[in-house]
């Protein structure tokens, strides 16, 4: 079903703004890819994980719309994601070198503050915080969102380490011990197929609320809205879920978390592995927590024959962890930033 926007009255005679359905995916992957890599020549978009996001778990918690011209090609793709209370993030792709360009994120722009309005609203909130993630090197969506009033408030090193076949990594410190989350017993851990026990996924999200209280925009998400976030991610494990425990003068207790997931292949045609979160608990720091966690997820690429290892860090981290990567085999490969704005409903 293709529905229009009555919003969306500055859009060129002859085109339509609709809500995307599965036959798009191809066309919104070569799209973002596309305008993604006028910033990163080695940027690609998988379909699966556009797929994921039109019309599997990821569309649950967005609104989006696609924008056909006069001759049905799409131009444009916009995506709000009602991430946490207080949290929507966007997400604006529009055709590179569009003669129109300029016009149409200004109408998909205040499109989104309409719907980003209208999420705060039905959670009782004042206002929202609008957070796009530019490439460093794209200047004309950072243009539409600086017309926007959005500024730019941090920036992201994303990072990538090749998985060495004849490389031995040292294990944990004395007094540190890791293991996964635990399953249920029966099932093989692989994606949805394998359900966690509870009480260690919930450990996992507390460790890592506790570990960035004191970071950068840190929030606190909600265990419900944490879990269906990362599951609407294709690459999704959950037997890539990691816990560190420490021993202590009142006996063991948690010390750390590490949530990875899978990387689609790469040019090379294999797969990678991907830390989505990293964090150590203040009682835990010092000892050597990061780097273990880090080597386990080293050595579990290995095993399932992957490449590399990608992970994305503050510059401006008051850990250093920046420092603490790069020593350990880490090295550029891209960087983003976070544009904010302030959305208030009334």
């Amino acid at each position: 079903m293709t529905t229009t926007s009555p919003g969306l009255a500055g859009l060129p005679p002859g085109w339509v703004a609709r809500t995307p359905v599965r036959d798009d995916v191809p066309a919104l992957a070569a799209l973002t890819t596309a305008v993604r890599r006028t910033a990163h020549d080695a940027a690609s978009v998988d379909e699966e994980a556009v797929e994921a996001l039109v019309v599997g778990p990821g569309s649950w918690t967005r609104r989006q719309l696609v924008v056909d011209d006069a001759e049905d090609t799409v131009q444009a793709w916009v995506s709000v994601h009602d991430r946490a209370a207080g949290r929507t993030m966007v997400d604006l792709v529009v055709a590179p070198d569009l003669p129109e360009g300029d016009a149409l994120a200004s109408v998909l722009l205040a499109w989104v503050r309409s719907v980003a309005r209208e999420m705060a609203a039905l959670r009782l909130l004042p206002s929202t915080q609008l957070d796009a993630s530019p490439y460093a090197d794209q200047p004309r969506l950072k243009r539409w969102l600086t017309a926007d009033g959005y500024a730019k408030t941090r920036t992201w090193l994303h990072l990538t380490r090749p998985v060495r076949d004849a490389e031995e990594l040292p294990p944990p410190r004395e007094g540190v011990h890791l293991r996964r989350v635990a399953m249920h017993e029966g099932d093989d851990g692989d994606g949805d197929t394998g359900m966690p026990v509870a009480e260690d996924i919930r450990l996992v999200h507390l460790m890592l609320e506790e570990s960035f209280a004191d970071h950068f925009n840190s929030y606190r998400e909600s265990f419900p809205e944490f879990v269906q976030r990362l599951r609407e991610d294709p690459g999704h494990r959950w037997d890539h879920w990691w816990i560190a425990e420490v021993d202590t003068d009142d006996g063991r207790l948690p010390g750390g978390a590490l949530v990875s997931s899978r990387l689609t292949p790469d040019d090379s045609g294999r797969a990678g592995s991907y830390v989505d979160y990293i964090g150590v608990h203040r009682r835990a720091r010092g000892r050597g927590v990061a780097k273990a966690l880090l080597h386990a997820v080293i050595r579990d690429a290995h095993d399932r024959g992957r490449g590399r290892v990608d992970l994305e860090v503050d510059a401006d981290s008051p850990t250093g962890a920046d420092g603490l990567y790069r020593s350990m085999g880490w090295t550029l490969d891209h960087v983003t930033e976070s544009w904010h704005a302030d959305c208030p409903v009334g």
